[in-house]
């Protein structure tokens, strides 16, 4: 089995964090969105990764032959953003090459699943999961057997409110490909991109099942409050070990992640905080957020915020003198 993971993205969402480094590596409860996915797929008992890497992709590469040197990795550069269905299809000779069974997990996406029993099955399996507003994903419908009759990218007016969650178990890659090489050559598009949904919609057409399994916890981190809400799920699931931070006048309200030789004193920090490394704190509040490695906070009260690598943020200190019957409002 060989896992694809497609993180060319620009990641226009969380602007302004990723004008400076890609989505995937942006921290949440203790590593990158990436990190996470990996392990997850080793775990599965994956070694063999491909990563499509675009805009600042060479950060990528660097984390990951640094952090993971015991996989097999090859990075493909997807120059243009035409969709994950070309970024799948420049992997081809990767594809081919070993004849295998692939697994594609989007780059910014976690998700409670249990990868062993998917890649165990006979059939081409996707992962879906009820939404609200199914709009902005891919979209499946499915029969009482569980196998998919019909799949449309961001539909305007969806016929279903299940979403395609971005994990693809494909056995039949050389049919995947074909399609692919299909909807290429005949520049047929979605919403302006090569997408993968048209093409595994044509294998459906030419008489190949897809089955779908359920995804109990799904989270699509392309934007500041969902990526908040994930850092806080995995931060209660990691359960980390607080009674070892020791700092300065600090009070720590699990659960809470504090990376390597930080600086933090006069603080009250959390619950749902994720802290990285070589950050400073002083006279901090700071709960349900994400501050990123080297930031510098001083004099502030923080709530639902994500700091980047190596912010300075400095608020205000007060000396008052006030006397009685007095009201000051500072909003």
């Amino acid at each position: 089995m060989k896992a694809i993971i497609p993180v060319a993205g620009i990641g226009t969402r969380l602007r302004p964090h990723t004008h400076t480094q890609p989505k995937a590596l942006i921290p949440i409860a203790g590593k990158p969105i990436l990190a996470h996915i990996v392990d997850n797929l080793i775990d599965a008992g994956i070694t063999d990764f491909v990563f499509i890497i675009g805009y600042l992709g060479d950060k990528i590469e660097e984390y990951i032959q640094k952090n993971y040197p015991k996989i097999t990795t090859n990075f493909i550069i997807q120059t243009t953003g035409k969709g994950v269905g070309h970024a799948i299809w420049l992997a081809k000779e990767n594809i081919l090459k070993d004849n295998s069974e692939i697994l594609i997990v989007f780059g910014d996406t976690i998700a409670d699943v249990d990868l062993k029993k998917v890649i165990a099955e006979p059939h081409n399996m996707l992962g879906i999961k009820k939404v609200e507003d199914p709009r902005q994903f891919g979209v499946a419908e499915v029969n009482n057997e569980g196998y998919i009759t019909k799949m449309v990218e961001k539909p305007a007016i969806p016929k279903s409110n299940l979403a395609l969650v971005g994990i693809y178990k494909i056995k039949d890659s050389h049919a995947l490909l074909e399609a692919l090489d299909t909807n290429i050559s005949q520049k047929k598009t979605t919403h302006n991109e090569y997408t993968l949904t048209d093409a595994m919609m044509n294998m459906i057409n030419n008489g190949m099942k897809f089955k779908s399994f359920d995804v109990a916890n799904w989270f699509d981190c392309g934007k500041k409050d969902i990526l908040l809400e994930t850092n806080s799920t995995l931060l209660k699931r990691l359960n980390y070990d607080t009674s070892k931070y020791k700092y300065e006048n600090t009070i720590i309200i699990p659960p809470v992640y504090i990376g390597d030789d930080c600086k933090i004193s006069n603080c009250i920090i959390g619950p749902n905080v994720s802290v990285g490394e070589n950050a400073i704190l002083n006279y901090g509040i700071i709960k349900d957020s994400i501050i990123g490695p080297y930031a510098q906070i001083e004099y502030a009260i923080l709530e639902k915020s994500l700091i980047g690598n190596d912010a300075t943020l400095c608020g205000n200190k007060q000396s008052l003198n006030i006397g009685d019957s007095t009201e000051i409002n500072f909003g």
